[in-house]
């Protein structure tokens, strides 16, 4: 059911509750007219009648039937002579007035009053006035005919201007309608025009500005997906970056061990066997062999340096433990004046070669910013893991971060490893330590790393 119909209704409704109302309340007053007029009409002829009986009394009942017959009908009475034995000598004849019609019998009942009867008795006789209200009761019904005709048109007439009224009033809300069916199949850019009316209008501008928030909801929930798909596209393209560095300097690290690091070590073998040989004989040419052997001894040594620079063989060869653990043997072995501490707890925690690798570079390069920049002292390395995450903590007594440290120009190396993680979905961290340094937190999801490099 519509609006417009409804108010329709509602206002019909009212119409005829008013219209009952004035019909009750004339019905009402039409009752105690037609009394009011058929009581007084009945008193008045009673009254006559009897100061008639009195002056016919002596004349006998022949002078009281000749004057009746003489004045005929009065009005809302039925006057009958009566002799003594109770036979009808003369009744009133009936009213010319509206002749052949009377009201209905259910407004009869409803309207008439109670019968109103006076006797007069003379000698010979008996005279009876009895009230008649139907000529009242029936002008009372042509009034109430007409009155229900208005009320009728009044109705129709009220009910016609209302639904005009109505469907101009409610006309906006159509429009209304319309632009948020459009809304609803997909048209985001819908603006409904300036509507008639206070409330409309507020709708209408309510409604516009609805839509102008949702378009630009809508316009940046597309920014970041596209910037999301370009942030995937960009990890993706990051890691398999770093996939192809690892496997170039893993590449690299393998020439130097297996190709360099022999010829290397047969120079030095040859330069040995050539003093061996010369000994004594030739000065000058075992000095210059002996410092071919030794010169080949710090290459070698320089290139065993360069080579977990570039890829942790041991890390391939035999785990995170044991690289870790030779991280730290060679830092002690650099750097003597440095206390590093080292607790790995993995259990049975299985890391893939990208996890791993991750953790060994960002062990790596947390122990070169702490040295470098930090000029920490003492260090301690804590690698833990459960069956679905693996952390990473190092914690030094360095100088601390810088306020700006996260936007002064370098660092790279934290930016790319913080990269880097969080490609394969996890975490890093950088803080100041309670006890002064840098905590550096690094938390690998491990069923988080397994989607990654499924994916």
């Amino acid at each position: 059911m519509t609006l417009r119909l409804k108010i329709n209704l509602i206002v019909g409704a009212l119409t005829v509750l008013f219209i009952g109302a004035l019909f009750w309340l004339q019905l009402r007053a039409m009752r105690e007219s037609v009394h009011e007029e058929v009581v007084s009409a009945n008193r008045v002829a009673a009254q006559l009648l009897d100061r008639v009986a009195w002056r016919y009394e002596a004349q006998g009942t022949p002078s009281m039937l000749a004057f009746l017959q003489g004045i005929g009908l009065v009005r809302s009475n039925e006057i009958s002579l009566l002799d003594l034995d109770g036979h009808e000598l003369y009744r009133s004849p009936p009213s010319p007035y509206k002749a052949g019609r009377d009201a209905p019998a259910w407004f009869d009942s409803l309207v008439a009053p109670v019968p109103s009867v006076q006797a007069i008795d003379f000698p010979d006789g008996k005279l009876v006035v009895r009230s008649s209200a139907s000529r009242a009761i029936l002008d009372a019904w042509d009034d109430v005919k007409v009155l229900a005709g208005s009320g009728l048109a009044l109705l129709l007439l009220a009910n016609v201007f209302v639904f005009w009224l109505v469907g101009r009033a409610v006309r906006p809300f159509g429009q209304i309608v319309t632009g948020l069916n459009q809304l609803q199949a997909g048209r985001f850019d819908i603006q409904l025009p300036r509507l008639a009316g206070h409330e409309a209008a507020a709708i209408g501008a309510a409604f516009n500005r609805m839509v102008g928030e949702l378009h630009e909801h809508i316009e940046t929930e597309r920014r970041a997906v596209r910037a999301e798909r370009q942030l995937a596209d960009s990890r993706e393209l990051t890691h398999w970056i770093d996939q192809h560095v690892e496997r170039e300097r893993h590449m690299i690290a393998r020439e130097l061990h297996d190709e360099l690091g022999q010829s290397v070590t047969a120079m030095r073998s040859m330069a040995l066997s050539i003093t061996q040989r010369i000994h004594g004989l030739d000065p000058q040419a075992e000095s210059a062999a002996r410092l071919i052997a030794e010169e080949s001894l710090r290459l070698y040594d320089a290139m065993h340096g360069i080579i977990p620079r570039l890829t942790p063989l041991v890390l391939d060869n035999f785990g995170l433990a044991e690289a870790m653990n030779d991280l730290v043997e060679r830092l002690r072995r650099s750097h003597a004046d440095v206390q590093i501490a080292l607790e790995i707890e993995l259990g049975e925690c299985a890391l893939d070669s990208d996890a791993a690798l991750a953790l060994y570079r960002a062990a790596q390069e947390g122990i070169s910013n702490a040295l470098h920049h930090g000029h920490a002292r003492k260090l301690h390395l804590s690698v833990k893991g459960t069956a679905t995450a693996v952390a990473l903590t190092l914690q030094d007594d360095g100088r601390g971060l810088a306020t700006d440290w996260s936007t002064r120009a370098g660092h790279y190396g934290l930016r790319w490893m913080t990269e880097r993680i969080e490609t394969i979905g996890g975490t890093l961290g950088i803080e100041a330590a309670q006890t002064g340094g840098v905590r550096l937190t690094v938390r690998l999801p491990l069923d988080a790393t397994a989607k990654v490099m499924a994916a």
